[in-house]
């Protein structure tokens, strides 16, 4: 890379545009993207100077807050031919991130049928499917052979999104079946299209939410599915290469998120100072907020602490524990969860697994607490001579504590995603806290019921 970075430097030094126009257009479309990475400064000068198919490749592979950087000292005349040229479905991404002063000035650069394509896409909900789909794709009829099929992709195929899969509809528009290619291309030419049919189409519905295609495309193995409207119309497709990329977006969404921040929206060398501390804030107030309750909580048995003042020696174990638990079933339930192997109707399987867990978990670090205190015993009296009453309240208390932790974490999600919100806000710091009051509870409740404090 340093290589490439060195090359570029000197041809900018030389002033040698040919050499430099000639050097760029030679490159990986990915490699360019690190050079713009690289020297962002000179990003706009190497859009304007890549032949024009090329700049468009690297301008869609690009993150947004570069798009937006280019936008801003790009020509008009270059501006007009990129947006132009994208395809529906990155530019509808585009126009979605962009203000909505700027997207009026750059929709008019389009052609009268595109503008009313892009205006047709960005009406639907911003985290729908809608906004991922092109209507650029090849229909064919059920009664047409092979042969009709093959001078029709011919005719229409170079600006198809994707000639891959072909889409079979009625004279509605309705949906009947989508055929590979390749089981075209390896049938007798007077093949009825009808003969290649199952009637087996798997669509996506143009309101379904972004994350719910995600899991479509992971289970059916797909390079593009079709989008079809609530009667069953064929509105667009949506490609692979959009689904990858909206996974990452709720991949990254969904891990800052898990640990205890707001979704940054960008990249964290990009966001400004004050924006990033507004994002962490919130939840830091939050989480601050719910652990005073731990004070409360001592608070109220303060008389026992004082009876047994070796009882406070453990809390930092019992509640970290406790927190411990609870953080990992919960990280593995919105894993599970976004992976499309555990939904809403899985909870009592879940609670189940989680309780039979809990408990050996719970019961494997309770050992080793009871364990601890008679080992320290046998060489100090700093728990005096109730120390086994001591052990067992610690043992207990460790089962009963992970126990919690690890239903409340598991189930939280669950709960979440039943009223509507994002499993993805039951983070590891939230479990955490909640689990860390409910554990003193817990912790000095066993102590009382165990040594009459």
């Amino acid at each position: 890379m340093q290589e490439m970075v060195d090359q570029v430097e000197l041809l900018l030094e030389n002033n040698d545009e040919q050499q430099l126009r000639d050097y760029l257009n030679d490159l990986n479309i990915s490699e360019v993207e690190e050079l713009i990475d690289e020297l962002p400064e000179h990003a706009p000068h190497f859009i304007e100077i890549l032949s024009l198919n090329r700049a468009v490749n690297v301008f869609r592979i690009l993150d947004f807050p570069t798009q937006e950087r280019l936008l801003k000292k790009l020509s008009g005349v270059k501006i007009a031919e990129l947006i132009n040229e994208l395809p529906p479905d990155d530019r509808t991404a585009l126009f979605s991130e962009l203000h909505s002063e700027t997207v009026k000035v750059l929709i008019l650069h389009l052609p009268p049928d595109d503008r009313k394509e892009a205006l047709a896409l960005l009406g639907y909900e911003e985290d729908s499917v809608g906004r991922l789909m092109t209507p650029d794709y090849v229909v064919v009829k059920k009664d047409w052979d092979v042969v009709q099929v093959l001078s029709h992709i011919r005719r229409y195929g170079k600006n198809s999104e994707t000639i891959d899969v072909i889409y079979v509809i009625d004279n509605n528009g309705v949906l009947l079946d989508d055929i590979r290619i390749r089981e075209i291309l390896l049938v007798d030419p007077a093949t009825k299209v009808s003969d290649l049919m199952d009637d087996r189409p798997i669509s996506l519905n143009v309101n379904d939410p972004q994350e719910e295609a995600i899991n479509v495309f992971r289970m059916n193995n797909r390079v593009a599915l079709p989008v079809t409207d609530n009667n069953g119309i064929l509105l667009g497709i949506v490609t692979v290469d959009d689904i990858l990329w909206i996974a990452n977006e709720e991949y990254t969404e969904d891990i800052q998120k898990i640990g205890g921040t707001e979704a940054l929206d960008e990249p964290y060398l990009d966001i400004s100072l004050f924006r990033l501390v507004k994002k962490r804030v919130g939840w830091l107030v939050i989480l601050f907020l719910g652990e005073m309750l731990t004070a409360t909580a001592m608070g109220y048995f303060e008389g026992q602490i004082a009876k047994a003042v070796v009882l406070a020696l453990f809390i930092p174990l019992i509640i970290s524990s406790g927190g411990n638990s609870g953080s990992q079933a919960s990280t593995l339930i919105i894993q599970a969860m976004a992976l499309g192997e555990v939904t809403i109707a899985d909870w009592w399987r879940v609670m189940r697994r989680e309780i039979i867990s809990g408990l050996m978990l719970g019961l494997t670090l309770g050992v080793i607490g009871f364990f601890r205190i008679w080992v320290l015993t046998l060489f100090s009296t700093m728990y005096g001579p109730h120390w086994v009453a001591v052990a067992f309240t610690v043992s207990l208390a460790l089962v009963g504590i992970v126990l919690w932790g690890s239903l409340a974490g598991a189930m939280l999600p669950l709960f979440l995603k039943r009223i509507g919100l994002d499993p993805a806000t039951s983070s590891a710091p939230f479990v955490a806290t909640l689990v860390d009051v409910t554990g003193l509870i817990i912790y000095f409740s066993i102590a009382v019921s165990i040594m009459n404090i």
